[in-house]
């Protein structure tokens, strides 16, 4: 069973950008797109995650990325499921 969900996470510091870019490789078969914004004015870069995944998958990645420093990310469930 998988869940659609959108990861939004705000950089603020580019020296984690390596690991977070590493996550979203590992992760890549689950990820349907992403878009990030770069807010020079504010030295900060938004990413917006769009992820088709298992429950446990999704819980996994918002819990690696949220644990790099300087990084937050929250994550917005759809309510549609569908079988893998």
């Amino acid at each position: 069973m998988t869940r659609v969900a959108v990861m939004a996470i705000i950089v603020e510091n580019s020296e984690s950008t390596a690991t977070l870019n590493d996550l979203l490789h590992k992760y890549g078969e689950y990820i349907i797109g992403r878009m990030g914004i770069p807010y020079r004015e504010k030295s900060i870069n938004i990413i917006s995650v769009a992820i088709d995944a298992p429950q446990d998958v999704i819980s996994a990645l918002t819990g690696q990325i949220g644990a790099l420093p300087g990084i937050s990310v929250k994550t917005a469930y759809s309510g549609v499921m569908s079988e893998e």
